[in-house]
């Protein structure tokens, strides 16, 4: 199909919005003097701001298009896990923000080392590494194919461009660059997902009653299919798995308690994470429903031949929208990914000087920590940009399916030793070291015996068990490392002595803190 032309008007609103980009690491850059205002911005943030930025950090290219392209080619399964994350996290997130704030100075993984010893700590780092690095690859490929094939262009220098701005921004304005960038964005996604919405609404023939109407008669709604069946994708077991994403993404992952660590008070932390997990799930469910009036709309009004779920969304951005508006949708679009990504580097190098740099060169000055970190997030960019390459010369269709089984593979049963860090005082590292060896045999078994190569006839497991292959969903992969780790942990913990713990590591020592200051008020209050 041939490629639509933006307008003056539209190349200078994107234009626009990268130097706006750019000024946000302008602006932060003279704060930016030691590694805690680098990467922890030392409580500069407001709770409103930090909560807009848990929402873009989660919301990328990856929602922009894949979620419009599973609710074009699908129902809504694949929002279910997002559902689960507000279910789960608003009986979590009062003990699990002060938890980390209390015990960790930078790295997230610093709670598994003080919890388990540095096998835990380098085993889960290494786990969170492996995840980023391979979903800023994902948020590469999505963004230069769509704009490759909206506004043409060469899918690597997009790449190669948009990723030497996150750099830039990264290496001159830190987290709070990255902050108040998040906060730019997020109104531009909130605003463009709202603009294209509506206009979709009103452009199907019968209006919004007709899209739910054909919508529904093609099963393009619902959560289903609802059978307890763990072999096919099913509601049982995205909600399985989201349970365990929430917990991963909002107990265990860098992106996320790194803000934590930015507000100047754990009530305010807590209200920013409440901010953020009540902004996403609508992010995420706006976006898939965007997917589903594209169905019905383009029911109405057949694709040329060939154009595939991912691509159907930039198609009616470039052909349907006024001038002016697809500059701001294609800016909030590349926005979303350069915020994504953004957040993704500036972790990446917190976590590199935090629990590698410092470990191989302990006790040297603040300021050489710093220019680590700086180095850190231009390699960790080179090598982002360079898996985005990759995956465009790959290619794919299903990419948000795609993102969800690399999450599950690279989870590594790291919710199972957070939860058993938390909960059991009894667990101990010995046995959760066990665990963590344990958990690899399985997951390199279930991955092997279930992951199919070569082409047409040709395909065949890349190790056959016959009877004893993995035969579940990928997705259960990642719930059934994290139970491995607990169960076996907790078992093996047993034939070893009781650990003698800092109480401020578990759950039991929060509740009695907790209990403690109530009391103390209470007697002020009395007196």
């Amino acid at each position: 199909m041939t490629k639509p032309v933006l307008s003056v008007i539209d190349y200078l609103i994107i234009i626009a919005v990268l130097l706006t980009t750019i000024y946000f690491g302008l602006r932060y850059a003279r704060n930016q003097s030691t590694t805690q205002s680098y990467f922890a911005a030392k409580g500069r943030v407001p709770a409103w701001a930090i909560g807009m930025s848990l929402l873009a950090t989660l919301i990328s290219s990856v929602t922009f298009l894949g979620y419009p392209g599973e609710g074009y080619s699908s129902n809504w399964i694949l929002l279910v896990q997002g559902l689960m994350v507000p279910i789960v996290l608003m009986g979590a997130i009062w003990f699990i923000v002060p938890l980390f704030r209390k015990v960790i100075g930078l790295s997230t993984y610093e709670y598994f080392e003080k919890r388990f010893g540095l096998f835990a700590r380098y085993y889960s780092s290494i786990a969170f590494v492996l995840r980023q690095f391979s979903g800023m690859g994902t948020v590469f490929f999505l963004l230069a194919v769509a704009l490759t094939n909206m506004i043409g262009g060469n899918t690597f220098a997009i790449i190669i461009i948009v990723g030497a701005i996150i750099i830039a921004v990264n290496l001159m304005g830190g987290i709070e660059a990255v902050i108040w960038l998040d906060v730019f964005q997020g109104f531009m996604l909130f605003a463009s997902g709202i603009v294209c919405l509506g206009v979709l609404l009103f452009s199907v023939d019968g209006g919004p009653a007709e899209v739910w109407k054909v919508a529904s008669a093609n099963s393009r709604t619902g959560f289903g299919p609802y059978d307890i069946n763990f072999t096919q994708l099913t509601f049982i077991v995205m909600a399985i798995n989201g349970m365990f994403y929430a917990i991963q993404k909002y107990g265990t992952d860098q992106t996320v308690v790194q803000r934590y660590l930015t507000a100047k008070t754990d009530k305010a932390a807590i209200r920013a994470s409440l901010l953020g997990i009540s902004l996403t799930v609508p992010v995420w469910a706006l976006f898939m429903f965007i997917g589903t009036c594209l169905f019905v709309y383009y029911k109405q009004h057949p694709l040329p031949a060939g154009t595939n779920a991912n691509a159907v969304f930039p198609y009616f951005i470039m052909t349907q929208l006024p001038t002016g508006v697809i500059g701001f949708i294609l800016a909030a679009m590349i926005s979303a990914a350069i915020c994504s990504l953004s957040a993704d580097l500036n972790s990446l190098a917190a976590v590199g000087v935090e629990d590698y740099y410092k470990k191989l060169r302990p006790n040297r000055s603040d300021k050489e920590y710093l220019k680590a970190g700086k180095w850190l997030i231009v390699a960790s960019g080179l090598i982002a940009i360079s898996i985005g390459g990759i995956y465009t010369l790959i290619g794919n269709e299903g990419i948000l399916g795609i993102i969800f089984t690399l999450y599950a593979i690279f989870s590594g049963g790291i919710v199972g030793i957070f939860l058993l860090g938390v909960f059991s005082a009894r667990a101990n590292r010995q046995g959760v070291n066990i665990a963590i060896i344990v958990c690899i045999l399985f997951t390199s078994y279930a991955f092997l015996t279930s992951t199919p190569i070569g082409l047409g006839e040709s395909k065949a497991l890349l190790l056959d068990m016959g009877n004893y292959n993995f035969t579940h969903n990928k997705l259960m992969l990642g719930v059934y490392s994290h139970l491995v780790v607990i169960g076996v942990g907790y078992v093996a913990s047993l034939f070893f002595p009781k650990p003698v713990l800092d109480k401020r590591l578990l759950y039991s020592g929060w509740r009695q803190s907790v209990r403690e200051e109530r009391q103390e008020v209470k007697q002020m209050v009395n007196s």
